[in-house]
């Protein structure tokens, strides 16, 4: 195993100190916790949003705190739920008196500790919802979860549900705004490599160089099926129409796109995907309105990328290029 770090029990603690060090402008951690909140809080009476979960998918979550996004991210250990105490912190310093919404990927350890959390703050007087993502659709169930597990498609859940808390709705408002983000939202990815978890320190699985894992998750799980090593053109396809039936796409539709690195596909590849998907939007007939591009939902250091497709109506394509301003998505609003 050959990875830049000191010692595998302080891998967690010493990543959160070095993205304070980075961006003292945006991130603040809170003492005594794996928690990282908005060093410029949003205003008292705004929606606060939360989420989180096991390290290794950097820049989620903490590349999402700031401006339009996130108020506080909640680390776990590599691919490991962070605890129910971890969460109720993330809950309190994002509590701005109008209740947090947390946003949370669809695996077991994550839906329980996420909700113990909840009952916490409930005990305190602290209002909570959740949303709660599911957008792979690979696997109906997994190693992990119970449903469909929650990947990249989880940045536009924080990018819309962001916006609308910045607008000043209430918490069921926001919440409907992150559940219509769901119901419309679909991914699926492939692996040319394994990572490997540092507590282990060796590849959680084992790939020829002429193979492929189509369907992989991000913690390193295979995915559901091995299939021969396809060009850019051939892989970008079998996932784009993939998503565009398991959305019921039609002609003439707006959409948005993320094309998202596992986290050691170069943006040269993902830039060449891209264009491919351009072209198979234009064949399909769909309006692809905009295009998120590079690392939003990684695997460690896993070989490969995920596709993301979004279907847009006014009012999400309006967030999605509202104002945002964190360390890992900056974005203009129009």
């Amino acid at each position: 195993m050959k990875k830049i770090i000191d010692a595998v029990e302080t891998v967690v603690d010493q990543a959160l100190d070095g993205m304070v060090v980075a961006y003292p402008e945006y991130l603040v951690r809170v003492a005594q916790t794996s928690v990282l909140a908005r060093a410029n809080p949003k205003e008292a009476g705004k929606v606060g949003i939360v989420s989180g979960g096991g390290s290794g998918h950097e820049p989620a979550h903490g590349g999402y705190v700031g401006f339009g996004m996130l108020d506080a991210a909640v680390a776990g250990e590599v691919f490991t739920s962070p605890t129910p105490d971890q969460v109720y912190a993330g809950i309190k310093a994002a509590d701005h008196g109008a209740g947090v919404l947390l946003v949370v990927k669809n695996y077991t350890g994550d839906v329980m500790n996420f909700d113990i959390a909840r009952e916490l703050a409930d005990a305190d007087g602290i209002r909570t919802e959740v949303v709660l993502v599911n957008d792979d659709v690979a696997v109906q169930d997994s190693l992990y979860t119970t449903g469909r597990r929650g990947i990249a498609g989880t940045v536009f859940v924080h990018k819309i549900a962001g916006a609308a808390a910045e607008e000043g709705l209430d918490l069921a408002s926001v919440k409907a705004v992150g559940d219509a983000v769901v119901a419309n939202v679909a991914s699926m990815g492939f692996a040319l490599t394994s990572c490997t978890v540092p507590a282990n320190g060796k590849p959680t699985f084992e790939l020829g160089d002429q193979e492929m894992e189509m369907g992989i998750g991000i913690h390193g799980e295979p995915g559901i099926e091995r299939v021969p090593m396809m060009g850019a053109k051939d892989v970008t396809a079998r996932l784009f129409h993939r998503l565009v039936d398991e959305l019921s796409l039609t002609s003439g539709e707006p959409i948005a796109a993320m094309v998202n690195s596992m986290g050691a596909t170069p943006q040269l590849e993902l830039a060449i995907m891209t264009a491919h998907l351009g072209q198979l939007a234009r064949d399909g007939g769909l309006v692809l309105e905009r295009v998120l591009m590079g690392e939003f939902m990684t695997s460690l250091e896993m070989a490969g990328a995920s596709l993301t497709l979004l279907r847009l109506d006014e009012e999400r394509a309006r967030r999605l290029k509202a104002r945002a301003d964190t360390p890992a998505l900056r974005i203009v609003g129009h």
